[in-house]
């Protein structure tokens, strides 16, 4: 049988079948249909077909049975749509199966195309901002900065692929009562402990003065609680409190003193940070400070003030009334004079305003916010930022462990750098266990360790709808069967030794255009073909989920695949190089969506 090719470069499979699907509706019925408004979806697996159209939408001007619309579509493809073998209708559902052949031309040209699936972006394409991170200097990073940094780093990654210019930004809360805690705890307690004196990395050393500060405080506090006074009532009467209170105010007078200290602390936390950012594989192009964004949101306000955009009470506070938008009275200056966080983001959003042209901001931050980011964008429109009244709040669920919620002043949260190690340490246990790491040197054994702890951590926090809540179990994670990072990331080395083998065995590809390829490789064709789609649908939907989930089962495909059919036993040269083809295409695929999540993949496991 002879082959049939088309221009797939500018026709996928799915945009054929739209274009004349819209012809035989022309000539059928005289309906003029856009064909982007026509989209074939997957044949569900217990019918028969490979894409299925939907004709409830036209039975009205056609005047006919749904099932006799469907057949006469059906019926026209066949005659003029030679990529169309056969039909069967089901009451209004047209599934349309693709002659065989027509598979391994698609095949081809994403075999011939290296960035299948990736849109790079022109010089004038969309600057998209995504701020992520978010961290403050009293401590170290943990589980929930973890899934909010491989969210935002996935998401700009994604984004990138579907044709966007992005900024990868961090906004670091580095000033506020909570860093005077930890500054103060230090003072009074630490001894002149550095990182270098104590062996710790700067963030953590920090962090556990924050703790200490805590333990101190609430010590105070229930002492007074015993003199009589209410808990509310002693929180405010606490000498410790009140310290902090007056370190705050001359850090904002700049004392030199004061400001020399936090700088040096500062010092210690952000060369903390890089280390557990550059473990965890993620990065910013910007990092903003609220130190310096807290000056400049006080001075739009005031600015939002004399145009009577906000409004000043008795008191001499600031207000914004949100009543007709259908919120409340938000505060933006206290009777002080002092900033709150709304204040501190609209600050942040003039500089990165001045610093680029941007389209598009999403703030990815937990669904505690939710509110913030509405009175957020109806404040930023309203001050005149055109992309504020669209900015994206990227809202996710909370990271819970299976014994409940994490504090982290009370010192009870998963630390990123341990949780990280851990997941290293179980993936070296579990592997050296099941004898992947056999044969390799004690360095490439360590790499594959890394690969698969931090692939199976960032797999099984980026897997889930960022929607929803996760409760996380570590034990869950590393697990070479099932929805997990390392059956992807063994699958991925198993594909790249079976073509290491085909090299060293000297075997060249033929042409295997006139191939028939059974049922299960057309499987695999079609979802490999369907790779630029849910990249631009997880773009459209903000949600790394969808990459992940395709490419478990297209992982999951492939080993079906490669269970049922012999690869370089194959004695029919031109099938083998048809299987061969799959091989490369899909490890190529693999790689391409796991790195969309931030994930590597081993070459040998």
């Amino acid at each position: 049988m002879r082959p049939i090719t088309c221009n797939i470069k500018e026709m996928s499979i799915d945009n054929l079948i739209s274009q004349a699907v819209a012809k035989a509706l022309k000539e059928l019925y005289g309906l003029d249909v856009e064909p982007s408004a026509i989209v074939p979806e997957t044949t569900k697996k217990e019918f028969e077909g490979n894409l299925t159209v939907v004709v409830f939408p036209w039975v009205k001007a056609a005047r006919k049975r749904p099932e006799d619309v469907g057949n006469e579509i059906g019926s026209w493809l066949v005659e003029n749509e030679p990529a169309v073998d056969r039909f069967n209708v089901i009451k209004g559902f047209l599934n349309i199966v693709i002659e065989p052949t027509f598979w391994n031309s698609v095949l081809k040209h994403i075999a011939d195309t290296p960035d299948y699936g990736i849109t790079p972006a022109g010089e004038d394409a969309p600057l998209v901002m995504v701020e992520y991170s978010s961290p403050n200097t009293n401590k170290p990073l943990h589980l929930g900065h973890v899934r909010n940094n491989l969210l935002g780093y996935s998401l700009s990654r994604i984004l990138e692929a579907c044709g966007n210019r992005v900024v990868k930004t961090n906004i670091v809360n580095d000033r506020g009562i909570h860093i005077c805690k930890s500054m103060l705890a230090w003072q009074k307690w630490g001894d002149g402990a550095t990182p270098e004196t104590t062996g710790q990395k700067g963030d953590h050393l920090i962090g556990d003065y924050y703790v200490l500060f805590d333990k101190h405080f609430k010590a105070e506090v229930e002492e007074l609680m015993k003199q009589g006074m209410t808990k509310e009532e002693a929180e405010k009467a606490s000498p410790l409190m009140q310290e902090a209170r007056a370190m705050l105010v001359k850090w904002e007078q700049k004392d030199p003193e004061i400001r020399a200290l936090w700088e040096k602390m500062n010092g210690w936390v952000y060369a903390g940070f890089d280390e557990t950012y550059k473990r965890m594989g993620v990065s910013f192009d910007k990092i903003y400070y609220e130190s310096d964004t807290y000056l400049e949101g006080k001075e739009k306000v005031l600015e939002g003030l004399e145009k009577g955009i906000m409004y000043r009470k008795d008191d001499g506070s600031v207000w914004a009334d949100l009543t007709a938008d259908g919120l409340d009275h938000k505060l933006l200056l206290r009777s002080d004079g002092t900033s709150v966080y709304m204040t501190q983001d609209i600050g942040t959003a003039k500089l990165r305003f001045a610093d680029y042209p941007i389209d598009k901001m999403i703030y990815v931050v937990g669904n505690e916010q939710n509110y913030h980011f509405q009175v957020l964008s109806l404040l930023l429109d309203k001050l005149g930022f055109k992309w504020g009244k669209d900015l994206v709040h990227f809202s996710y669920g909370m990271v819970e462990l299976p014994n409940g919620k994490m504090k982290s002043r009370e010192g009870t949260v998963v630390d990123a750098d341990d949780l990280m190690k851990e997941m290293v340490d179980t993936a070296r246990e579990v592997s050296a266990e099941l004898g992947k790491l056999d044969g390799l040197t004690p360095a490439e054994a360590e790499d594959i360790a890394e690969i698969v702890g931090l692939g199976a951590l960032k797999y099984f926090l980026l897997k889930v709808d960022p929607t929803k809540n996760i409760t996380f179990d570590p034990k869950e994670t590393i697990d070479f069967n099932g929805n997990t990072g390392p059956f992807i990331q063994y699958t991925y080395a198993r594909i790249r030794s079976v073509l290491r083998r085909a090299a060293e065995a000297g075997i060249e590809l033929t042409d295997y255009l006139g191939v028939k390829p059974n049922e299960k490789e057309v499987a695999l064709i079609q979802t490999l073909a369907d790779f630029p789609s849910v990249v631009e649908q997880a773009g459209r939907r903000y949600s790394p989920a969808l990459i992940a989930n395709y490419v478990y089962e297209l992982t999951k495909q492939y080993n079906q695949f490669y269970h049922d059919y012999s690869i370089l036993k194959e004695e029919d040269a031109a099938v083998r190089s048809l299987r061969l083809t799959l091989c490369e295409v899909t490890a190529r695929t693999i790689a391409s969506g796991m790195a969309l999540l931030g994930i590597r993949v081993p070459e040998r496991m």
